[in-house]
């Protein structure tokens, strides 16, 4: 079971032209092999029909060649074909009577041992194969006479030659069909490849052009493809004018979202300071600050967490350099004092799969944590292996206790104000990696701090 398991997952991995190639393959073959058959029987059809009448002339010049005087048979001496003369000549007569008594053979019949009976039915004449005492095979033409020259008379004549003569002539036929199959296959073969080659170049137009779109340099599919292709094109311009639809609408949403909830939080807000004011309420007015700002930030949250998704047809890629840049200088500013240096270990036109916001608030909350909680370095790098490209940001800080970092990174686990030092930006981080297929990983750093590692299929 396993065995066909793994066939199955190997024959999903090849391409459609292979697979086609294969197919298409295999029925050549099969149709060779249906041929070859044929061809075999074919060739041997027609060299028996050559062999009997060449056996049928010898008979008839044994026939023009026969004497009656009174009812006995009479032949000349020197016979019209030389062959029946010779001892080692391959073509041997015989001539029988009508009860099947041989009363001539010629010369070169002579050391033969043929046992053969012929069969005096009025048929006319028959064309069969026979085998001698010591098993060598011959073919025979017998031919049944009535009449001879005006007089009545009843013979069989009777003519042989061994298949031998013929063995060689079918064996090198039978190498030529094998060898003009053979190469009819392979340039069958060369020409099917071709011929898809060129069939799948309009696929590969349509790969071109879905590669544009997943860059973003494209915003739909042409029309410049085959009937067969058009529906297909046209359900995923469909799709994709429905995503950006959805998109803006999304955004437009959450904007208006964000907007209305705004008001009531700054009354909410502007209501606790009044309160505070007065000493016999002070308490309730921290509570209800704390709850406000707790409402802001979990609001604020969920809004990151709709907005930063993966689209699902269109592959970004964005510089991560520049990206880089603009958080340093931001960050050094509000961390003034530390006098961070930011250690980098990429390439200079290195890029990473992902929209600019989402990677702008990945990284933004992995350099805010380790800025916060380094003694002064922080080192940013990108590592490739294979087709994944593994994301690190390092510092020389305390690093993240053994027994929390599991739940750091587990599904669900935010250690916002219940846990200290780990704000809501952990959660979206998290969020965003999953919504790109990837995983985030917390290690220990080089540095001595925390090495978190976000890991992405390129």
């Amino acid at each position: 079971m396993s065995t066909r398991a793994t066939l199955r997952r190997r024959a999903r991995g090849l391409s459609l032209r292979l697979r086609l190639m294969l197919g298409a393959g295999g029925l050549a073959v099969l149709f060779m092999l249906a041929l070859l058959p044929a061809l075999r029987g074919a060739f041997v059809i027609a060299l028996e029909q050559v062999i009997e009448k060449r056996l049928a002339a010898d008979a008839a010049a044994l026939v023009s060649a026969v004497r009656t005087d009174n009812g006995r048979l009479a032949l000349p001496d020197k016979l019209p074909n030389e062959e029946f003369d010779s001892l080692d000549a391959k073509l041997l007569g015989f001539i029988y009577d009508r009860d099947g008594t041989l009363i001539w053979q010629s010369r070169s019949a002579l050391d033969e041992q043929v046992s053969y009976l012929p069969r005096y039915d009025g048929s006319g004449h028959e064309f069969l194969r026979i085998a001698d005492a010591r098993g060598q095979a011959f073919f025979v033409y017998d031919v049944e006479v009535d009449l001879l020259r005006g007089k009545s008379a009843a013979f069989s004549i009777v003519t042989m030659q061994p298949t031998r003569d013929y063995e060689a002539m079918y064996n090198g036929f039978m190498r030529q069909l094998y060898l003009w199959l053979g190469g009819a296959l392979l340039v069958l073969l060369g020409l099917l490849w071709f011929g898809l080659t060129w069939g799948f170049r309009s696929l590969r137009g349509l790969s071109a052009e879905l590669d544009e779109v997943e860059t973003g340099s494209r915003a739909s599919l042409s029309e410049h493809h085959p009937r067969e292709l058009l529906r297909l094109t046209g359900s995923l311009n469909r799709l994709l004018d429905s995503e950006r639809q959805q998109r803006e609408r999304y955004r437009h949403s959450l904007d208006d979202l964000a907007h209305s909830l705004k008001t009531p939080l700054a009354v909410l807000q502007s209501v606790g300071e009044v309160i505070a004011t007065q000493p016999q309420n002070r308490e309730q007015s921290q509570v209800l600050q704390q709850q406000v700002e707790r409402m802001s930030q979990q609001i604020g949250y969920q809004l990151q967490r709709a907005s930063l998704r993966k689209s699902g047809l269109i592959r970004h890629s964005v510089r991560l350099a520049p990206l880089l840049d603009t958080l340093c200088d931001a960050l050094d500013k509000v961390y003034r004092d530390k006098q961070v240096q930011v250690l980098r270990d990429f390439a200079t036109e290195q890029q990473l799969p992902m929209e600019q916001g989402a990677l702008l608030e990945l990284l933004g909350n992995l350099l805010e944590n380790a800025y916060r909680l380094c003694l002064g370095q922080v080192r940013v790098s990108i590592r490739q292996q294979g087709r994944m490209l593994e994301l690190c940001v390092e510092d020389d800080g305390p690093g993240v206790p053994a027994d929390q970092r599991e739940r750091i990174l587990r599904r669900g686990e935010r250690l916002d104000a219940q846990h200290p030092g780990q704000g809501i930006g952990t959660a979206v981080v998290k969020d965003i990696i999953e919504s790109y297929g990837g995983e985030l990983l917390l290690e220990d750093s080089e540095l001595g701090g925390a090495s978190f590692r976000v890991r992405l299929h390129d």
